[in-house]
C-alpha cells in the first residue's frame, strides 16, 4: 500500500473514531440542566422560570379530561394528576435535565425532572402512582413503572379512561384502558369520557374546537379567546385551555377573528 493510501486510510479511521465518540457524547445526557422553583402547569408539565418542560416519557390526562373511577363514577382525572404532581414536588426546587424541544411545539422542552433531595425522577414517580402513562419518545426510564401501575390498578388504572393522546384528538372510538372497563357498557362509558358538554376547568376559559379546516395550517383545531366575536358562538367546545401556549402546544391555532383581549 502506498504512503498516500495509508495516510488516507488512517485519516478515514480517525474521522470515523471521532464521529463515534461524538455520537456517544451526544447520547450520554441532556444538553443542559436548570434548577429552580417550579410551577405546575398540568399533570405532566412544569414551568421553571420562563421555560415550560414536559416530563419526558410521560403523558398525563389533560386538565379537562374525564375518567371513570372504580365505582363507575366520573371524576376529573386531569385535575387530580396535576394535584398529584404538585404533591410530589411539595414546594421544593426542581432540577430539570433538558432532553430536547417538543416535536410538535418547539417553544416547550422535554426534560427529566427531579425534586430536591429525591433520588427518583418526577417522571417515574408520577407514572408509578398511575396518574400518567408512558409516552414516546422517551429517555426517562418509565416503562417499568408504567407496567407496575397497570398491574396494581393504581391511579387512573383503577377505573376506565382513554389515552390522553386519543382524548386530545377526540378519538371517541379509541381503546378503553383500566381495570373497570366493561365491554357490555361500552357505549355508556364512552358517553361519560366524551360528554356533550365538557366542564371548564378552573381558570381555563379558552375554548377549543376540532376543525377539519384547521388542517390547512397543520393544526387539528381552532381556539377562541374571551372577547373574540367567535367566542360566544362557540358552543360545546371540544377542549378547554388555560393559556394560548397550552392551546398551541395541543395543535390548535387562534381563530382569525380573534384579537388578544384588553
Amino acid at each position: 500500500m502506498s504512503f498516500q493510501n495509508s495516510f488516507a486510510a488512517a485519516r478515514a479511521a480517525a474521522l470515523a473514531l471521532f464521529l463515534a465518540i461524538l455520537g456517544c457524547v451526544a447520547d450520554t445526557g441532556p444538553s443542559f440542566a436548570v434548577t429552580a422553583s417550579a410551577t405546575v402547569r398540568d399533570g405532566n408539565s412544569i414551568q421553571l422560570g420562563d421555560v415550560t418542560y414536559r416530563l419526558d416519557g410521560v403523558d398525563a390526562p389533560e386538565l379537562d379530561q374525564v375518567c371513570i373511577d372504580d365505582h363507575a363514577d366520573p371524576w376529573t382525572c386531569g385535575l387530580e394528576a396535576r394535584d398529584q404532581l404538585a404533591k410530589l414536588i411539595n414546594g421544593r426546587n426542581v432540577r430539570c435535565d433538558d432532553v430536547g424541544p417538543e416535536k410538535s411545539f418547539g417553544k416547550r422542552h422535554r426534560a427529566i425532572c427531579t425534586a430536591e433531595d429525591d433520588k427518583t425522577s418526577l417522571n417515574e414517580q408520577l407514572v408509578r402512582l398511575g396518574f400518567a402513562v408512558a409516552r414516546e419518545p422517551v429517555k426517562a426510564n418509565v416503562k417499568p413503572a408504567a407496567a407496575e401501575a397497570k398491574t396494581n390498578s393504581a391511579g387512573i388504572w383503577k377505573g376506565c379512561f382513554v389515552a390522553p393522546q386519543e382524548f386530545r384528538i377526540g378519538k371517541k372510538d379509541g381503546t378503553l384502558l383500566g381495570a373497570a372497563c366493561r365491554s357490555d357498557r361500552d357505549k355508556e362509558i364512552r358517553s361519560v369520557l366524551f360528554p356533550d358538554e365538557l366542564t371548564m376547568p378552573p381558570s381555563c376559559s379558552i375554548k377549543g374546537k376540532l376543525a377539519v379546516r384547521a388542517r390547512v395550517t397543520g393544526n387539528i383545531g381552532i381556539y377562541h379567546l374571551r372577547g373574540c366575536p367567535s367566542y360566544p358562538a362557540t358552543t360545546k367546545p371540544d377542549r378547554w385551555f388555560c393559556s394560548e401556549d397550552d392551546a398551541l402546544a395541543a395543535g390548535f391555532r387562534k381563530a382569525y377573528n380573534c384579537r388578544r383581549p384588553k
